[in-house]
């Protein structure tokens, strides 16, 4: 059975969500993991699926009009990661270039993988919360890395274990 990764982006609006799930389903598309959200007035949504073969997911998301931009990929199925010991990252500060390049930079450097971010701009304060497995025994690390950018970058940052129940 083809594993699809799907991505529609488009300007938001009712009901986008019902419409997307019902073309998938009416073609036998199962939703395995997917994420949807609202980016500054634009609907974004990406999408795992199984069951149909691309060509069906296309044309079923096509008939939902043309303001909504979509790619339809046939992937190989991955491999779950080996996990290690969830944490939150979170930043806030004055917006400027290079918060993000430079907290994921750090977060990479000690081993960390993102598993989720999200990013917020409101007026001129900046917010990033960041999900990310850690190899047991870096938090130390990683904490005292943060720090550095944190300074650079005029924000503050802080690391805090999450349990994983809440992710």
């Amino acid at each position: 059975m083809p594993e699809l990764a799907i991505t529609v982006i488009g300007p938001d609006r009712t009901g986008i969500v019902a419409d997307v799930a019902e073309a998938l389903a009416a073609v036998g598309a199962n939703l395995t993991d997917s994420t949807m959200t609202r980016l500054r007035g634009h609907f974004t949504m990406t999408l795992i699926c199984t069951g149909p073969p691309a060509a069906d997911a296309e044309r079923a998301l096509v008939r939902l009009g043309a303001e909504l931009l979509t790619t339809v990929r046939e992937v190989e199925a991955c491999p779950d990661r080996e996990t290690g010991e969830p944490y939150l990252v979170s930043v806030h500060g004055a917006d400027r270039l290079g918060i993000v390049a430079a907290v994921t930079r750090v977060v990479a450097a000690a081993g960390g993988n993102i598993t989720d971010l999200t990013t917020r701009l409101t007026g001129p304060l900046y917010l990033l919360v960041a999900e990310v497995d850690l190899p047991p025994g870096r938090e130390g690390e990683l904490a005292e890395q943060l720090a550095v950018a944190a300074a650079e970058l005029g924000v503050e940052v802080t690391l805090r274990h999450a349990e994983s129940e809440l992710l």
